[in-house]
């Protein structure tokens, strides 16, 4: 055994907390992301700190004790196969909320006045082509906005929508958690009816996969938008091309999709009311310097024998106990 803990990171973090974790153990970028290239390389490894998808394999390590997610959504780490064996799994929640909030928001602005259509027309065709363009754009003040998912994401979404721009917003959860004052509570189904914008910011589990199809789609007003901040298999993606294509969309900004990266052949890539980026909205070097740091903290805790501070599966509590009590600190 080496004489210091292995701690792999499946993609680079930011440098600074990476520094910090480099004091305390050894630390190892995987060479590629493929699930037979983790698993290989998380086997003599104490902690895996999580950016892409883990596979089952990974956790067959003997002195493997968490597999930490940088970042909220643990639906990249085989939850249930780590609670069989003992693993604990965290996460960072939350840190991210202010880097996401901020790319929704200025993804309802860009859509409402179609600022990325506007910008390719004027170096494609000229002045006064662009400025056509400007009928039938919306100021977001006094419009309804309406969010799926209240947590850090869709909180901080609701109160710059809310007390920065003036619009109304609507919200629509699965638990019975209270919602800010300033957000009315919707039922899915009347928020999709109701709303001039739709952002969706909630998690990615079996009650949400495929949870926006075209029953909710054929909900919306004509000319409406979509943001999606959440995880790509929300939406039915067949669907959400079908609404952009013969409406009731009249636009749409996509951060994650069903398939990641997203294929050559999408037809969302020739759509020029759609505006498109590669899972970025929370990997601002702010966020990124957030999560790292809650990353370190939480595998430091693990090393010194210790449940990290947000445990994801504390259902596995007595295991993961067990396992740290028997590997010991490091």
């Amino acid at each position: 055994m080496s004489a210091r803990p292995l701690v792999l990171l499946t993609n680079p973090m930011h440098p600074e907390p990476q520094a910090r974790l480099a004091a305390h153990a050894d630390v190892r970028l995987a060479p590629a992301t493929d699930a037979q290239t983790l698993a290989r390389a998380a086997l003599d490894a104490d902690i895996v700190i999580v950016r892409a998808p883990l596979p089952p394999e990974a956790l067959a390590g003997a002195r493997l004790r968490g597999a930490i997610r940088h970042g909220a959504g643990v639906d990249m780490i085989p939850v249930e196969e780590a609670s069989r064996l003992g693993i604990a799994v965290a996460n960072v929640p939350g840190v991210n909320a202010v880097s996401v909030a901020e790319y929704a928001v200025g993804q309802i602005i860009a859509l409402t006045h179609r600022l990325r259509r506007i910008d390719a027309t004027l170096r494609a065709e000229g002045w006064a082509a662009a400025r056509a363009l400007t009928d039938g754009t919306h100021e977001v003040a006094g419009r309804t906005i309406g969010i799926v998912g209240l947590g850090a994401i869709g909180r901080e979404v609701a109160r710059i929508c809310h007390f920065g721009l003036g619009a109304k917003v609507l919200g629509a959860r699965r638990s019975d958690a209270p919602m800010p004052d300033h957000v009315e509570p919707e039922t899915l189904e009347d928020l999709f009816a109701r709303s001039d914008v739709v952002v969706l910011a909630c998690p990615l589990n079996e009650s949400t996969r495929g949870l926006v199809g075209a029953g909710l789609f054929g909900r919306m007003k004509p000319g409406s938008y979509l943001v999606n901040v959440a995880r790509g298999p929300v939406v039915d993606e067949a669907a959400l091309i079908a609404a952009l294509t013969d409406g009731p969309l009249a636009g749409a900004a996509l951060d994650v999709f069903a398939e990641q990266p997203l294929p050559a052949a999408s037809p969302l890539l020739a759509m020029p009311h759609v505006i498109l980026s590669a899972h970025l909205a929370g990997l601002t070097d702010d966020a990124m310097r957030r999560m790292g740091e809650g990353a370190v903290d939480q595998a430091l805790q693990l090393l010194r024998g210790e449940l990290p501070r947000h445990l994801f599966n504390p259902e596995a509590e007595v295991a993961i106990r067990a396992r740290l009590q028997e590997l010991g600190p490091r």
